[in-house]
């Protein structure tokens, strides 16, 4: 049975100061989307500009996720204790400042602590975004988050457009870098100070503001769909451009432009998602979502031509798009201790991405690019069974005791 929605906090529903976060938060996601896809997108670029072998390129793709995962762990006790919003603004605003000297770097040294610091950021933006989105889903006392991650999806797909016109333009690597983040910056800077702060993101728990345990058990089903979502989605951002390069000869605006689609597709999957979630019930909307997700990534795999294999891109966004959100709201219907539980939750996506670009890697330099994609789908057909864990039961009492992350 569909699971009854978030209990409203204490305050009047939809209030001003509600509006303003979830305004604040849907601009944090657009400007995290922007950023992930502007690097992204270069990665081909990056491997030309520095002679990186297809070795020296993983290893630095998988340097990201490494230390993402250190930032999200250090941003729950930090949000724990001053709240997310300081920790968000400060993060973001870091991350932007990285993508752009990353466009202007030309020594490899430079590269790898670029892609080390960038890591830390994002891990802890991608914590601190998803608490408020939390935070705010709370207080509105229904489904509101997925439409938080189609806004982040709003900004990869701007990032991924911006880098096709400009190099449809001939404009230079450090320009193309430079200028999507700093509409991101100012977007940020404008936005953020009205996200909650640390007593109103409190007002918002179901429960009191106290201290708690946050058992792995009721997480571990989220934790597991969201490494295996983001295997899939490592696939496609790290090697769709490589995939339509190498295995349809494609060239020029067509090479981001599966990307493009893969996140546009996500994008309209994601509007009507709360909908969904609230009609059915988590569970059977992520169950759906896995199905049509593994059978885009099976289609990756056998695309005869460009408009197949671009079709096929389309079908992963919308199978995927669900699944990150629900679980981020799994988590936080868990009660105090909240922090702790997304992220954790978050540092998953790490995991996924990490084993995502470590085995599609591998299977890209023996077996082929097409063949890369076939773990990603294995991966991404078992989070069926892992559905019923997005409407965990929780026991009274199950978080009491002093936090331990």
């Amino acid at each position: 049975m569909p699971t009854p929605p978030p209990v409203p906090g204490p305050a009047v529903l939809h209030a001003p100061r509600d509006r303003q976060a979830r305004v604040a938060t849907w601009a944090a996601f657009l400007v995290q989307g922007l950023c992930f896809a502007t690097l992204l997108t270069h990665v081909i670029d990056l491997q030309h500009r520095f002679g990186l072998s297809d070795d020296d390129l993983l290893l630095v793709l998988l340097l990201v996720p490494v230390i993402a995962g250190a930032g999200s762990a250090v941003a729950a006790p930090l949000a724990a204790r001053y709240g997310s919003g300081p920790v968000l603004r400060i993060s973001q605003v870091g991350v932007c400042v990285i993508v752009a000297l990353t466009g202007w770097n030309d020594r490899l040294a430079g590269l790898y602590v670029l892609s080390a610091v960038f890591g830390l950021f994002v891990g802890a933006v991608d914590a601190a975004m998803n608490m408020q989105a939390v935070a705010v889903e709370r207080r509105y006392g229904m489904s509101v988050l997925t439409g938080f991650h189609a806004v982040w999806s709003v900004g990869s797909m701007l990032g991924a457009g911006f880098n096709s016109a400009f190099s449809a333009l001939g404009i230079g690597l450090g320009w193309s870098f430079t200028v999507p983040v700093l509409i991101g910056a100012a977007i940020s800077v404008a936005a953020l100070p009205r996200l909650y702060d640390r007593d109103g993101e409190r007002a918002t728990a179901s429960e009191a503001p106290t201290a708690a345990r946050v058992p792995w058990r009721p997480i571990i089903p989220l934790c597991l769909a969201m490494a295996f979502l983001y295997v899939g989605d490592a696939a496609v951002s790290n090697y769709s451009t490589f995939y339509m390069q190498n295995a349809l000869s494609a060239g020029g605006w067509l090479v981001p432009f599966a990307y493009l689609l893969y996140q546009a597709a996500m994008l309209l999957a994601r509007v009507p998602g709360d909908l969904a979630v609230r009609r059915y019930g988590p569970a059977p909307v992520v169950r759906a979502g896995a199905v049509i997700a593994a059978a885009g990534t099976f289609g990756v795999v056998v695309a005869p031509n460009v408009l197949v294999a671009v079709l096929a891109f389309g079908l992963i966004g919308v199978g995927l798009s669900i699944i990150a959100p629900q679980s981020f709201s799994a988590a936080g219907r868990l009660g105090a201790g909240a922090e702790t539980a997304i992220a954790r939750v978050n540092m998953f996506n790490y995991v996924g991405f990490l084993v995502g670009a470590a085995v599609v890697g591998t299977v890209n330099d023996t077996l082929g690019p097409r063949i890369a994609f076939v773990p990603a789908a294995v991966l991404v057909a078992l989070i069926v069974a892992l559905a019923r864990g997005f409407q965990p039961e929780v026991e009274p009492g199950l978080l009491d005791g002093p936090v331990r992350t």
